[in-house]
């Protein structure tokens, strides 16, 4: 699979995290082919705990009906750690379209063995940014995966 829209709206939220001097991680929820909810990684700019990009993105979807969740896609530029794969699996969502694993493996399998599509793209120019953020900003990034 290529990129196509939604991911590169996925991708353009991660960069709007990464302009506002947050975590470049950004996500989108489609469902019938439209966007429902978008959100990018805010912990710093907030000072959030859980704001990752998914649940941000769950957060801007607003209440949807279990129904809604149930015939979505998830969009997210990096591989979901355990609290948005914990959300992924509360609410359903049948596939997930990752951009890159390769900086940061999160419970890809935990989704997989749930019955979740899970594909990934090794978008390059989203290892690259993510790369890059990993390296220049390590104390931030291992908090950010609770190391």
């Amino acid at each position: 699979m290529r990129r196509d829209s939604f991911y590169s709206a996925a991708l353009e939220e991660a960069k709007k995290g990464l302009k506002s001097g947050g975590i470049p991680i950004g996500s989108v929820i489609v469902h019938e082919g439209k966007i429902i909810g978008r959100g990018h990684n805010q912990r710093i700019q907030k000072g959030s705990p859980i704001l990752h990009g998914e649940m941000d993105a769950f957060e801007n979807a607003g209440r949807q009906k279990a129904s809604v969740y149930r015939n979505s896609v998830l969009y997210t530029t990096l591989s979901p750690c355990s609290m948005c794969t914990g959300a992924i699996l509360l609410y359903e969502i049948p596939k997930v379209i990752i951009g890159e694993n390769q900086n940061f493996k999160g419970a890809e399998n935990l989704l997989k063995e749930s019955g979740v599509e899970v594909v990934v793209l090794n978008d390059e120019e989203t290892i690259k940014m993510m790369g890059e953020f990993i390296a220049n900003f390590p104390e931030i990034w291992n908090e950010d995966i609770g190391e």
